[in-house]
């Protein structure tokens, strides 16, 4: 065959797949293992609903934190750099978590895993604006996303079965083998990641086609003009997502185990399909964006979660758990994937860091509020339909938000 005709894979998928690895370890097992690790926590340590709602807040905190700098500590040292160190701090911070004894010491300890969460999760998704074009940038960071999916799939089976090596320390084995994990991934992110194309004398990936309805031809690869107004318009969407989603990662476990008598093996395989069904979220609903337009996307996806909420805030028997299930699951990425993109759209991937940073700071805010209000509903009401019914009306609130974004104005 012709040396030209051989067709070679582009470093920048090399960057989406330790990507992956990345949101894995970030917010894969930095966050989302949480929720099957709390039933055991909370038992060993005699925590409340509102301190179990605390703990996740003080991992959002970190988060928000290390999100009002990281794109300043990002611009000094690069994105390769940053995202190591703040994997390490992950890694560490879970390690030292299995030794807490006490509310205070997990809540302080676990508000460093989330400033490492941040730290690596930011300016990991801003480097998909610099390896790929507006055509593919849906795609790749749909890629990127599920790294969460396998997190939470490989959690919802390991943790029961590290739980029940130790009576009743067995979480503190879960938290050291995760650790563990991340550890080894912050190291393979370090050898693998690039901070720009040119370093490897490329240039991004881009499809030369490009059929999404709401891009105005004759528009260049420049950064098209947006105003202040709509940054906090995606700053108030993402907010919205931070708010609702974390409520139903954060608790939906413990409800199953509390409230509906799962036990903790039952409760993990559905948090299993949680994981299994997201791995299709991120790509899937990233490239319907790149197609249809993000603002359909958004609609869509928030559209989805809404539901998902309402089914598990209304006690409804066994059948629409696994409705809820899936719906939260088959969205679970997408949102972040899409406002990746949409990012790009707007500012251009020299402005994608900074601005995706600061509507990332608001979508933490969301986080941040989401849990700790959930939390002191379920302990005044004795349960957490009010906090997945409150979801639901958010979820639909963004949905509204989402029909009055403005069209994408790039092409090719």
């Amino acid at each position: 065959m012709p040396e030209n005709t051989i067709k070679t894979t582009h470093y920048g998928w090399y960057i989406v797949a330790a990507g992956t690895l990345c949101i894995f370890a970030s917010l894969g097992f930095g966050r989302f293992a949480l929720g099957m690790l709390l039933p055991a926590m909370a038992e060993s340590l005699n925590l409340t609903y509102s301190q179990m709602g605390l703990i996740s807040t003080s991992n959002f905190v970190g988060y928000l934190v290390a999100v009002l700098f990281c794109s300043y500590i990002g611009s000094k040292i690069g994105s390769r750099l940053l995202i190591f160190f703040a994997l390490l701090l992950v890694a560490v911070s879970m390690l030292l978590v299995s030794r807490a004894d006490s509310f205070i010491t997990v809540a302080v300890i676990y508000t460093l895993t989330g400033v490492g969460s941040g730290a690596s999760n930011v300016p990991m998704m801003a480097l998909i604006a610099a390896w790929f074009g507006a055509g593919q940038r849906g795609k790749a960071a749909g890629f990127v996303v599920i790294g969460s999916g396998f997190a939470i799939l490989l959690s919802g089976k390991l943790i029961p079965y590290l739980n029940q090596l130790s009576e009743s320390d067995g979480w503190r084995i879960s938290w050291l083998v995760l650790g563990i994990i991340v550890l080894i991934i912050s190291i393979i992110c370090f050898v693998v990641i690039r901070d720009t194309p040119a370093e490897l004398g490329l240039k991004p990936v881009d499809s030369k086609k490009n059929s999404r309805p709401d891009i105005i031809p004759g528009f260049t690869e420049e950064a098209p003009p947006v105003t202040r107004k709509d940054i906090y318009h995606l700053g108030a969407i993402y907010f919205l997502f931070g708010y609702t989603y974390v409520i139903y990662a954060t608790f939906i476990v413990t409800m199953l185990v509390q409230e509906r008598g799962f036990t903790e093996t039952v409760a993990g395989n559905f948090w299993s399909w949680v994981g299994f069904l997201s791995l299709f979220s991120g790509p899937v609903f990233g490239t319907l964006s790149d197609k249809l337009g993000r603002k359909a996307g958004l609609i869509l996806v928030f559209t989805i979660q809404m539901f998902a909420y309402l089914l598990v805030a209304m006690s409804l028997p066994i059948n629409f758990l696994y409705l809820s299930i899936g719906c939260y699951g088959i969205v679970a990425w997408s949102i972040p994937s899409i406002m990746t993109a949409l990012v790009g759209d707007y500012v251009g991937p020299q402005k994608a860091a900074r601005v995706f940073g600061f509507v990332t700071f608001i979508f933490a805010l969301g986080q941040i509020a989401g849990p700790a209000i959930a939390g002191f509903l379920a302990e005044k009401s004795g349960s957490f339909s009010s906090s997945f019914l409150m979801a639901s009306l958010f979820a639909g609130i963004a949905v509204f938000l989402s029909t009055r974004l403005k069209k994408s104005v790039r092409i090719h």
